[in-house]
C-alpha cells in the first residue's frame, strides 16, 4: 500500500485554499448577477415611487414661471424637482385637499434639510391659498401639452399625482393620486444623496 508524499498533500491542501478564496470573492458576484437575471432586488433599494420607463423628456418644454418668466433646467446647478400638475380648477373645487397636498410636499422638502437646496417643487397651475412661501417653490404657468406628457396625469378622488425629475429634465418616478409623503421623502433623500 502506498502513502501519498506530504508534497501531494500540500498541493491538495493548496488547491483547495486557492479554490476556498475564490468562492470567497467570486461567489458574491456571482450570487448578485444571479439576482439581477431573476430581478430579484432587497426591499431597501426598491424605490417606493413608480419608476417610469422610458422616462419622459420634458426639456423641450419652454417652461415658463407664474410671472411670465422664462424657467430653465440648468442641469449644472443639480437640482431634483418633484412635479406637481393639478388640471385647472382643481385646487378651487378641493381646497382642502389641495392645501394638505402642499403642506405634505413642503414638509417633505423641509426634511431634507442641508440637501434641501439641491430640490424644488414645481407647481403648474393656480397654488392654493395655504402655499408656503418657500424660495424652493416655483409657481409654474399651466401647460397643457407638459401636463399630457406626465405619464397617468389624472386626477382622482385621493388627488393628484406627483413626480420626481431629474436635473436634466427627465421624469423618474410617479407617486400615485393619494401617495404617503414618507415614500416621497425616503427616494428623494436616496438620490439627493447621489449629488
Amino acid at each position: 500500500m502506498s502513502h501519498p508524499s506530504p508534497e501531494a498533500a500540500s498541493v491538495r491542501r493548496g488547491r483547495r485554499t486557492l479554490i476556498a478564496l475564490f468562492l470567497l470573492f467570486i461567489g458574491p458576484i456571482l450570487v448578485a448577477m444571479a439576482m439581477g437575471w431573476l430581478n430579484l432586488h432587497p426591499s431597501g433599494s426598491r424605490s417606493k415611487g413608480e419608476l417610469l420607463s422610458p422616462k419622459p423628456d420634458l426639456r423641450a418644454f419652454a417652461l415658463a414661471r407664474a410671472d411670465g418668466t422664462a424657467y430653465a433646467w440648468e442641469p449644472e446647478r443639480r437640482l431634483w424637482r418633484i412635479a406637481l400638475a393639478p388640471p385647472p380648477g382643481w385646487c378651487q373645487a378641493h381646497a382642502a385637499e389641495c392645501a394638505k397636498l402642499a403642506q405634505d410636499v413642503d414638509k417633505v422638502w423641509q426634511l431634507f434639510g442641508k440637501d434641501a437646496d439641491h430640490a424644488q417643487v414645481l407647481w403648474f397651475g393656480a397654488m392654493p391659498a395655504q402655499a408656503p412661501g418657500s424660495p424652493a417653490w416655483q409657481p409654474m404657468r399651466e401647460d397643457a401639452k407638459l401636463s399630457a406628457a406626465l405619464p397617468r396625469n389624472q386626477v382622482s378622488a385621493a388627488g393628484v399625482p406627483a413626480y420626481v425629475i431629474d436635473p436634466y429634465g427627465f421624469v423618474v418616478l410617479r407617486y400615485a393620486p393619494g401617495f404617503d409623503p414618507v415614500d416621497l421623502r425616503s427616494d428623494m433623500a436616496k438620490l439627493l444623496k447621489l449629488m
